[in-house]
């Protein structure tokens, strides 16, 4: 089993997660972190089970954050 980094972000409507190093679009929302978190859990495990482990990058991409308040 490989570690996934999850980044879970907070918007005015809701949570968003979006994993780091998977190839191809996996994105989970919901009311709260858990929910988003459990949703983008629950999007790894079928995007892995319908395109492979191949979609998973062996390397882990540099990582910058960069955030802009007003």
């Amino acid at each position: 089993m490989q570690n996934i980094k999850i980044i879970v972000e907070k918007h005015s409507d809701g949570y968003v997660a979006y994993p780091i190093g998977i190839e191809g679009a996996v994105i989970g929302e919901g009311n709260s972190y858990n929910e988003a978190l459990s949703d983008v859990r629950s999007a790894i495990r079928f995007h892995i089970e319908t395109f492979g482990t191949e979609v998973l990058k062996l390397e882990s991409p540099t990582l910058e954050v960069l955030a802009q308040y007003e």
